[in-house]
């Protein structure tokens, strides 16, 4: 039986859909659960035996499943793999926003490889699927279903899911879920995302920045710093001046959680460098290496300095940071995030460099 019409043709309960969807996309919530939930609204739009949500991460040839449900195994693996993607792009649904039933699709379902063989075998005749585009106009996936049914979804209840995929792709977004990461630290005045494959990605809503490029220092410390498995981890990195001055700025590692690590391995901020309890730039390097553990020995050595003036910077930092001893001020270093880390090419024990970072503090 057809669903009731409104008066302008989509079913009656189209603005309840609605506001239930827009309801989902701001509640406080994991992205599977919100695209599971998104996948109920669906449902009451075109009754399906099978759906999914599935989302394109920066850069790779395979979607990730955040909800899919009704499809066998061998479908299952079929959608996880890259021929998926080729099958995405030979009916456009990654180019346009337009929901599309199999009836309105370009190429007759015989030419796609997941109907031929993984879903008319399986029992599934018709279905539809549509691109999920963000408000940025940015890809970010796909939704899709399948009915056992011949006949075509209805064409307005088509137009309802069109409707209805901003708010989805939007609800499902990772890059929303990054951006409110970077929202913890409130003072950060630029961000960059670190993908799953090492490449720098822009963070919604802040600026790139000249010490987050690709190979810098500040890079490095960061990629050490996510290694020792910290949910997140902060420290300072020499900030050169266009008049020739030095000064630092603080920069923030926030580790993404599980579900986010298919699209981002970490954010990294950059934020005004904040309190420096009075430490100079050579306090700062000597402090990133006595956090590492290295005795004074291999501080002068790693720094090209004497053992003597070691001996006289912790001095000086242990009374600014008002430690009794140099592993206190270590302990208090690492958790105040006050200390400029050592290049891990100069690190103690491994072999030297000729090129030092760029500005890297000399005094």
């Amino acid at each position: 039986m057809p669903a009731d019409r409104s008066a302008g043709g989509l079913p009656a309960n189209t603005v309840e859909i609605l506001t239930e969807v827009s309801g989902i996309a701001a509640a406080p919530a994991g992205l599977a659960e919100r695209a599971d939930a998104l996948l109920a609204q669906v449902q009451r739009v075109v009754p399906f035996e099978a759906g999914m949500i599935a989302l394109l991460p920066s850069g790779q040839r395979s979607y990730r499943a955040l909800s899919r449900h009704g499809y066998d195994d061998h479908a299952n693996e079929y959608y996880d793999g890259p021929e998926f993607l080729h099958d995405v792009e030979l009916v456009g649904l990654q180019r346009s926003p337009l929901a599309r039933r199999m009836v309105d699709l370009p190429v007759p379902p015989a030419e796609i490889r997941l109907w031929r063989e993984y879903l008319l075998p399986a029992g599934f005749h018709e279905g539809f699927g549509i691109g999920l585009f963000t408000p940025d106009r940015r890809y970010a996936g796909l939704l899709g279903a399948a009915t056992e049914r011949a006949t075509p979804p209805d064409p307005d209840a088509i137009n309802l899911i069109g409707l209805l995929a901003p708010q989805i792709a939007n609800a499902v977004d990772p890059w929303r879920s990054l951006s409110t990461i970077a929202g913890m630290v409130h003072a950060a005045i630029a961000g960059v995302v670190l993908a799953p494959s090492g490449a720098l990605l822009p963070l919604p809503g802040l600026p790139d920045h000249r010490l987050l490029v690709v190979g810098s220092g500040v890079l490095a410390a960061a990629a050490e710093q996510l290694a020792d498995g910290g949910p997140h981890a902060s420290f300072l990195a020499p900030l050169p001046g266009r008049d020739g001055t030095q000064t630092h700025a603080r920069i923030t590692v926030l580790a993404t959680p599980s579900e986010l690590q298919a699209f981002a391995r970490a954010v990294i901020l950059v934020s005004p460098a904040g309190e420096m309890h009075g430490l100079s730039g050579r306090e700062l390097e000597v402090l990133g290496l006595l956090v590492t553990g290295a005795s004074n020995e291999r501080i002068a050595a790693t720094l090209g300095i004497t053992g003597r003036t070691v001996e006289a910077h912790v001095d000086h930092l242990r009374a600014k940071l008002d430690a009794p001893s140099r592993t206190a001020a270590a302990a208090r270093a690492l958790r105040l995030g006050l200390f400029v880390p050592c290049p891990p090419n100069v690190r103690p024990g491994a072999p030297s460099s000729p090129a030092d970072p760029p500005g890297r503090p000399t005094s």
